[in-house]
């Protein structure tokens, strides 16, 4: 080995360190809050604060793009004041992440678990005026964010709501406490712990071999297809889940699938999308739609499917104007499914 390459290697090495050990210092330092409720409540003191309201978070539109503001402890006190509600309610806030240089961020919904004795639905606009935004629906503006802020606020929603539906004990019917992360909750009469948990859900790209089979349900915005998806029932694998998902929704019988990536995804609950690619058996490719389960189901050539990703760059009522159909946008892991089909396949002329 030469001198250069040698000093190359190490500094290359020196750098993948530096990297894995950020990370894990960040995952170490997140779980301390977790489990030292004095730890958490003195990053409290240095954090970040992501502000919500009925679920809804606190945007503000710049152009055709989502700004997510930030508030630091002083600033969200003050603000808490300001619209009637004591202090402590910071304490009703969850952990939703850190930085890399350790500034936690929290999430604190405005409204849910208030004992306030002020009618929250006629303070928001003039919270919106004091806070120089609006709160908006999440699944209408998730598109719209920057990734790493779509993460954030999904992971924030998802534990807000989980605190919200938890606050009774399933045993004994007695009020839990939440820790002051928000990780878990307590129920104080027998110390059952209580932990925040996402439903599985597969999501499935069929294929033929050249043609992938897209789906759409009822419920989805006009125009748009997607791949199949469906929960896992009790004692389920995720193959057997596919496969039988498969079975019912299309009349279709997998021959072989694979697991290529996950997404978490908070609506309506938080669930854990985990995405597949499988394939029909050769000679097997009528679709029987289930109609209690879709409105429309078909199979669409390597062409159709591409064509679609170029102009899925389009707003969906750009797209429902005459377009034969569009794709889930980018965030969405039907979106990365359906792309990675179409750049991993091989189309043979006719």
């Amino acid at each position: 080995m030469s001198l250069y390459s040698g000093i190359a290697c190490r500094r290359k090495f020196c750098w993948s360190y530096r990297l894995l050990s950020t990370y894990v210092t960040k995952m170490r330092y997140l779980l301390e809050l977790k489990e030292d409720d004095d730890a958490c409540q003195r990053a409290q003191q240095t954090g970040a604060f992501y502000l919500f309201h009925n679920l809804a978070p606190l945007l503000q539109k710049s152009e055709h793009k989502y700004q997510v503001p930030r508030h630091s402890l002083a600033e969200l006190k003050s603000l808490l004041g300001k619209f009637g509600q004591d202090a402590q309610r910071v304490e009703d806030s969850v952990l939703i992440g850190c930085s890399e240089q350790h500034e936690a961020w929290f999430a604190l919904d405005l409204v849910l678990n208030s004992s306030s004795s002020l009618n929250a639905s006629l303070q928001k606009s003039e919270m919106e005026t004091e806070l120089q935004g609006s709160f908006t629906d999440l699944r209408k503006a998730l598109f719209q964010l920057k990734a790493k802020d779509a993460s954030l606020l999904s992971t924030a929603q998802a534990l807000l709501r989980w605190h919200d539906a938890h606050q009774f004990c399933s045993r004994s019917g007695h009020p839990t406490k939440k820790n002051m992360a928000g990780s878990k909750r307590v129920c104080p009469s027998n110390n059952i712990i209580y932990y925040p948990q996402m439903a599985p859900v597969v999501i499935t790209l069929l294929s033929d071999g050249t043609r992938c089979l897209l789906a759409r349900q009822s419920s989805f915005p006009k125009g748009m297809y997607s791949a199949l998806a469906g929960f896992c029932d009790m004692g389920e694998s995720v193959e057997e889940t596919v496969r039988r998902e498969v079975a019912e929704e299309v009349g279709l019988e997998v021959e072989t699938l694979h697991y290529t990536a996950s997404q978490h995804w908070p609506f309506p609950n938080s669930s854990l999308m985990i995405g597949c690619h499988a394939t029909v058996k050769p000679g097997q490719t009528e679709i029987r739609v289930n109609s209690r389960e879709l409105e429309a189901a078909a199979w669409f050539s390597h062409e159709e499917v591409a064509a679609a990703l170029r102009r899925n760059n389009r707003t969906a009522q750009q797209q429902s104007r005459g377009l034969p159909f569009w794709l889930p946008p980018k965030l969405a892991i039907a979106h990365h499914l359906i792309k990675e089909w179409v750049e991993n396949t091989v189309c043979l002329p006719a």
